[in-house]
């Protein structure tokens, strides 16, 4: 099985046309897409479309929750209505369809942030100081209990970041494909720095009995094509975390 694991896409349709790219470079089985996939300051129609023509498994992500509650009448964000307003039914059904956790070929399991929830962080937390700390692998084993799969996919934190769990089992976040640095209020302030602009995702390996392997990949696209286009829509800073992967 050779898989590619694409995460937190946010509507950057320039980022995942570059990782297709990439992708259809390497001899790929299957490509899993872990949710977050339309939300932010982009026209979300080109990736929607694409995720929608391409039927690749995908998974819910918090945001992805936020644009379905957003589209049955409840309070949104400015950045929400942005979206929507630019998404037709079919794809406001498919998100609607989306599973929060997908078991993969009987190997693998994928969801977006925790098994239980969608809005926590698995792989790191956010300190006091503001900054992420990563989580060890004895904090992160009791978030996955009842989980047997050897190979754990998760995102959220658009942290690229291979664990192994003392029992074997290894836990892989691809990072983000859209969006390489933010700030967020929840749990408490903090903010998320990759430090450069590149698209990440991860193609991970596994042949017979062999070690799985783990390929996290960063590659360049049109960034400053991307961050031009949020700065046109007066979304904040993420003009500057899309060309700087870093928080101001």
């Amino acid at each position: 099985m050779r898989l590619a694991a694409l995460a937190d896409i946010h509507g950057n349709w320039r980022a995942l046309d570059a990782v297709l790219a990439d992708i259809a470079r390497r001899d790929v089985d299957r490509i899993v897409n872990l949710g977050d996939s339309l939300y932010g300051p982009f026209d979300p129609r080109p990736v929607a479309d694409r995720l929608l023509a391409a039927g690749w498994l995908s998974v819910s992500g918090n945001e992805d929750c936020c644009l379905v509650e957003a589209a049955d009448g409840s309070p949104a964000s400015r950045m929400a209505r942005f979206t929507l307003d630019r998404l037709g039914p079919e794809h406001i059904a498919w998100l609607r369809a989306l599973p929060r956790t997908q078991p993969i070929d009987g190997v693998a399991f994928a969801f977006h942030g925790t098994p239980t929830s969608d809005a926590r962080y698995l792989l790191h937390e956010a300190r006091q100081d503001g900054s992420m700390r990563p989580r060890a692998p004895e904090e992160i084993e009791p978030d996955l209990r009842g989980i047997d799969a050897s190979l754990i996919l998760c995102a959220h934190d658009h942290i690229p970041r291979v664990v192994e769990l003392p029992d074997g089992r290894m836990v892989v976040n691809p990072g983000s494909v859209g969006c390489p640095a933010y700030a967020d209020e929840h749990p408490i302030p903090h903010r998320v720095e990759n430090g450069s602009p590149h698209v990440r995702y991860a193609i991970v390996t596994r042949t017979g009995d062999e070690p799985i392997t783990v390929d996290l990949c960063e590659i360049p696209y049109a960034w400053d094509a991307a961050a031009a286009e949020a700065d046109s829509r007066d979304f904040g800073n993420w003009g500057a975390w899309l060309r700087t992967g870093c928080v101001p």
